[in-house]
């Protein structure tokens, strides 16, 4: 088949739409694997930065862009009409939450139609954002054929999910297996000869609809879990016990047991919204999702749970949560990224404002608060110094990032809420740490 043999000898043209966590790193191997490739997003702010071989994602470094700028196999453009160019076309676009939890399919739907008015003969195009099981068949590949082209006789089509876990140390794109699946083997074959060219392991399923689910089953299985540990600090609080101290002590045992850690809610693309996907998709066959559905009402209730513990602490100081100062430490979802997608330091900024609270926030790697989908805080960094540290009445940890000193933020604040267990080595000023 002329597109396997294509991409086996590196003369296919590799084109990705969107240019985020996902498609950015993904079309670095690419083009680092010998591959001529074009990306492709609706944002000029992205595309301008890479042509002027900046790069927007913290943990990719600028000297990766302009190695990938310099090659001249790589061009960035919001001219999808260049799409006609490309022999593969990788789609990783968003798939949010709309405002009553369900599925938000617009980014798919859209890409969809525009790749359909540029589709020719003998082009694969691979879908890897995260949605529920059926959208590449159901959805995408109708929309394609709209072009009055054939899936499966005149083009290929697949899905493969994206595994990406931004700024992890020991797993990057190219190290991380990749599953792939497709409902026609030549789809699946041209698919799976694709990724082989730039990552370790490809990991063929029998069908799109597998693929879709594992993905789902992945972060549903963190979802869960999380929501266990999250429930479990929850009770032991209330004992007086500390959670940490368990986890670490039941994580000596060598089977039978997986270590996951509570925080003040979930955050990131996956997580957080996943789950809700496949709950919505059961309701067409009739299932119930009891056991998910209800980790994520845990989940979602966890910045509710660390507001009442900030509303405890000022209590005991005979302070009211109205009309106290809070400086809330980290932006981002999880430590040490510039990610916010999702983050619960967005639900905590917004139920303190509303019970009378002047916040701020301080994050090295977010110096300005973007706005999001759902949040539109005109916030900025504050300065990290002993003084700013002092004027609050309440500092909360909501993401661990290791380039804080928690020593001297707890030396020079007046009360800590360490929702991370940031603080469990600090010795001194113990009375003023709660944990939440």
């Amino acid at each position: 088949m002329k597109l396997k043999q294509k991409i086996q000898s590196k003369n296919a043209v590799v084109g990705v739409i969107g240019l985020g966590y996902v498609g950015l790193p993904l079309l670095i191997e690419f083009v680092e694997a010998g591959f001529d490739c074009i990306g492709f997003d609706i944002d000029e702010k992205k595309v301008d930065a890479l042509k002027k071989k900046k790069s927007y994602i913290k943990h990719i470094s600028k000297n990766c862009i302009k190695k990938m700028i310099e090659s001249s196999r790589f061009n960035a453009t919001v001219d999808f009409s260049k799409l006609i160019e490309t022999d593969c076309i990788i789609v990783a676009v968003p798939t949010p939450l709309d405002k009553n939890h369900q599925p938000d399919l617009s980014f798919i739907v859209h890409t969809s139609n525009t790749i359909s008015k540029y589709l020719k003969k003998g082009q694969m195009v691979i879908l890897e954002s995260s949605t529920w099981p059926g959208t590449t068949e159901e959805v995408m590949k109708p929309i394609l054929e709209k072009s009055g082209l054939q899936c499966t006789q005149d083009f290929y089509l697949a899905f493969s999910p994206e595994r990406e876990d931004p700024n992890n140390p020991n797993y990057s794109t190219k190290n991380i297996p990749k599953v792939v699946g497709a409902n026609d083997p030549v789809s699946l074959e041209c698919a799976v000869a694709l990724y082989d060219a730039v990552i370790i392991q490809t990991v063929p399923v029998s069908t799109s609809q597998a693929a879709e689910a594992t993905k789902l089953l992945e972060n549903i299985f963190r979802s869960v879990n999380i929501a266990l540990v999250n429930e479990m600090k929850m009770i032991l609080d209330r004992m007086g016990i500390d959670v940490w101290e368990v986890i670490d002590a039941a994580s000596t045992k060598p089977f039978g047991y997986m270590p996951f850690y509570p925080g003040p809610g979930l955050g990131g693309h996956c997580i957080p919204i996943d789950p809700f996907y496949l709950t919505w998709k059961a309701k067409e066959y009739d299932m119930p999702t009891r056991f998910i559905e209800l980790a994520g009402e845990i989940n979602t209730n966890m910045p509710y749970w660390v507001v009442n513990k900030i509303m405890e602490a000022l209590n005991v100081k005979e302070k009211s949560l109205n009309g106290s100062r809070v400086l809330i430490l980290g932006a981002a979802y999880k430590k040490d990224v510039d990610d916010i997608r999702e983050s619960p330091t967005l639900k905590l900024i917004e139920i303190l404002e509303k019970k009378g609270t002047q916040v701020d926030y301080n994050d090295p790697y977010v110096p300005i608060m973007p706005h999001v989908r759902k949040y539109h805080y005109d916030m900025v960094s504050i300065e990290m110094t002993p003084e700013n540290l002092k004027k609050y009445d309440v500092v909360v940890i909501a993401t661990a990032h290791s380039s804080y000193d928690y020593e001297t933020i707890v030396k020079h604040a007046q009360l800590v809420i360490d929702t991370r267990n940031a603080t469990k080595h600090i010795k001194k000023n113990r009375d003023k740490i709660v944990k939440a």
